[in-house]
């Protein structure tokens, strides 16, 4: 187990020094100055026509579950001097955010059932078998040399990528701070008994404190309260595998999930940028500048060796 790490007129993120791999692509700030590194497993959007070739979907309902344009919302992330690592395949392709154990046996040809495992029983696993509203990806089963040929050419680097990226952090700052960037269906929040009151339109995940640290937590949630944005903790989504991973807040390792509404920059019907992108994006920069300089008691600078 780890113990750290389509867009219409919309460019992808940019950085000084950007570095792309096939399956991933960091854009690195001039300088590190933040122990926090920014990551968004669920934005690729390199759909090729082999894979569609083997969806019975459209090209716009294989979209339903990518959080499209997060990695955009958070673009500014190295001016603040902190990394921010995309994922380059979508969702529906490969889940990031799940375990390299959890393959769907209805899905993959010569799984073994194992234990009740609720992710994997709805249809997603590391493979999906399903995108948004359970509708099927695959007109049959995938080939078990086929699922472990994604896992092997994008699962490992992005993860790999990750945990260097958190190591690299610890090393400089004495600590790391995961944001993991995703979206939410606004559906997803309006199902949410209020009882009268307003909405959340941002959810943190912390697993309920066991990924993050209570001063790092309150940090992340002053910022998108500051910013105006009405913040929940761990309802309806807590976190999964990344934060469940990366998250050892005795270790001085801690990992939040930020879910936003998707109905606050993107027209989820149409899956492109609302007239309110340019200005929710503006104000998602101010919070990332708050949340990349968290200071966490007296930040500890190794010095090089000499």
């Amino acid at each position: 187990m780890l113990e750290f790490s389509l867009y219409g007129d919309f460019q992808k993120p940019r950085a000084k020094a950007p570095m792309s791999k096939q399956a991933f692509s960091v854009f690195s700030p001039v300088e590190l100055t933040s122990a926090v590194v920014f990551a968004s497993p669920h934005s690729g959007s390199d759909y090729d026509s082999a894979f569609l070739q083997t969806s019975v979907l459209d090209a716009q309902q294989i979209r339903s579950s990518e959080d499209a344009f997060v990695d955009q919302l958070f673009a500014e992330v190295p001016k603040f001097g902190a990394p921010l690592l995309t994922a380059t395949k979508p969702r529906a392709y490969l889940d990031l955010n799940r375990a390299v154990e959890e393959l769907d046996p209805a899905l993959i040809e010569g799984v073994a059932r194992r234990g009740q495992n609720p992710r994997v029983a709805s249809g997603l696993g590391v493979i999906p078998r399903v995108v948004a509203n359970g509708r099927a990806i695959y007109r049959g089963k995938l080939q078990q040399q086929e699922a472990q040929r994604r896992i092997q050419q994008y699962w490992h680097p992005y993860h790999t990528e990750l945990q260097g990226l958190m190591r690299q952090a610890q090393g400089r700052f004495g600590h790391s701070i995961l944001i993991d960037c995703h979206s939410m269906p606004h559906e997803a929040v309006a199902a949410l008994p209020n009882r009268g009151a307003a909405l959340p339109e941002v959810v943190l995940g912390d697993r309920f404190g066991s990924s993050a640290g209570a001063e790092v937590m309150d940090q992340v949630e002053e910022a998108f309260v500051r910013a105006g944005l009405r913040v929940a903790r761990n309802a309806p989504f807590a976190g999964a595998y990344i934060t469940r991973t990366y998250g050892r807040p005795s270790r001085g390792q801690h990992a939040i999930q930020v879910e936003i509404d998707r109905g606050l920059y993107m027209n989820e019907a149409e899956i492109r940028p609302s007239a309110d992108f340019a200005a929710f994006r503006e104000l998602l920069g101010q919070v990332v500048r708050v949340i990349s300089g968290i200071k966490l008691g007296q930040d500890e600078m190794p010095l090089a060796a000499e």
